[in-house]
């Protein structure tokens, strides 16, 4: 397939400040193979593809079609086994881990399934955690247009214990917001939501993107949180196999079950689409989007995704309650203000825990289930690291 890019039609919003026709990320030619000899498995094959600044982009698949392995590729999270990734002009083939970290913290923002907040800081605190572990003082003027735009303002002196899931996950929009990068990327971000909040968040991402220039790369299984997008990209088989600009959930699902039947081979695969057989992505509001979301009863909620889609323990069988933790794994009440002291070093990633070290007496076990400084099934920006930071 030619390489595909939404900014062949059109250039980036004013306001994006990256100059139009500019490009956020690229990769060339990617494969990913996990393994080696018989057991080998190609994952990626030969990816080429670009994310213009200022734009929505979903990424959607059958399972196994190598959605968040490409995902992981772009944000230099997983190395390419071939070919070449770019954040920017920034080759990440080029960088060595210290950079890679750098480059993590500083130009790239990270929003997942899990929310990864820190249970003993205020709202306000979990979105500038990335800001103090930089040691960068906040630009007072963005973090409250993220603030206004996540909807918060009255919640920011409360603690994630005392927030539903759908602002815990806002929260944790706004703190890949506050570092002002260049791209987002999110991974299944309503996964753990119920319609109505998962509506907020995607209603929250796309505005991002119309009002603050930003640009999002989002893997979904879920058609109508994929019609937020500006556009949609299909993989199969590791393959880029299609593209839709200005989707509405009912063409994303078709297109969907399409691409299940290819992939159990009752179905044969349409000509590959060149960039300029691809129809212009219109700008202006869609009304068509928002309220449907989670109104598809052909799409399984999020609750009834089958358990080989999530890592074992990422996702219980009985879906997250509202409040974004399993039942019985957050203290009813929160945690006392003496556990605020900090919790032991060997139990979380490095910059995420006074140097005060625990109190006496020690800790509950954490909600978000890291253990020896690594977490337990998550997606992981490295070793025990949920935030990219270090």
């Amino acid at each position: 397939m030619a390489r595909r890019s939404a900014s062949d039609h059109h250039d980036s919003p004013a306001g994006s400040g990256r100059g139009r026709g500019s490009v956020a990320a690229r990769a060339s030619r990617v494969t990913k193979v996990y393994g080696t000899g018989a057991t080998a498995v190609t994952a990626l094959r030969g990816i080429d593809l670009t994310f213009p600044y200022g734009r929505f982009t979903a990424i959607m698949g059958p399972s196994g079609s190598g959605k968040s392995t490409l995902m992981h590729c772009l944000a230099g999270l997983d190395p390419v086994t071939s070919g070449r990734v770019f954040i920017g002009d920034v080759d990440l083939s080029r960088l060595g881990d210290r950079q890679l970290t750098q480059l993590r913290r500083d130009r790239i923002g990270f929003i997942f399934q899990q929310f990864n907040l820190l249970p003993t800081l205020t709202a306000a605190e979990n979105i500038t955690l990335p800001l103090d572990i930089a040691g960068r003082q906040p630009d007072k003027k963005w973090m409250q247009m993220v603030v206004d735009a996540v909807g918060l303002e009255r919640r920011l002196r409360h603690r994630p214990p005392e927030l539903s899931g759908g602002q815990q996950q806002r929260v944790a929009c706004a703190r890949a917001l506050v570092t002002r990068p260049e791209i987002v990327f999110a991974d299944e971000p309503t996964g753990n939501l119920d319609s109505r909040s998962g509506a907020e968040v995607l209603s929250f991402l796309r505005d991002s993107v119309r009002e603050l220039g930003q640009t999002i790369v989002m893997v979904t299984h879920d058609p109508t949180a994929a019609s937020y997008s500006d556009e949609v990209i299909f993989l199969a088989d590791g393959r880029l196999v299609d593209a839709m600009a200005d989707p509405t959930p009912d063409a994303v699902l078709d297109r969907m079950k399409h691409l299940d039947a290819l992939v159990r081979g009752e179905a044969t695969a349409e000509p590959e689409h060149g960039v300029d057989a691809m129809p212009p992505t219109p700008r202006g509001p869609r009304d068509h989007r928002g309220p449907a979301y989670g109104e598809d009863d052909e799409y399984p909620a999020a609750a009834e995704y089958p358990g080989d889609d999530y890592p074992d323990g990422d996702y219980p069988d009985g879906g997250f309650p509202d409040s974004g933790f399993p039942t019985g794994s957050f203290p009813t009440g929160g945690y006392a203000d003496d556990y605020a002291a900090g919790y032991p070093a060997a139990d979380y990633p490095v910059g995420e825990h006074p140097a005060s070290g625990p109190p006496s007496g020690g800790f509950p076990p954490h909600p978000q289930g890291y253990s020896g400084g690594a977490a337990t099934g998550g997606h992981g920006l490295g070793p025990g690291n949920p935030g990219g930071w270090t």
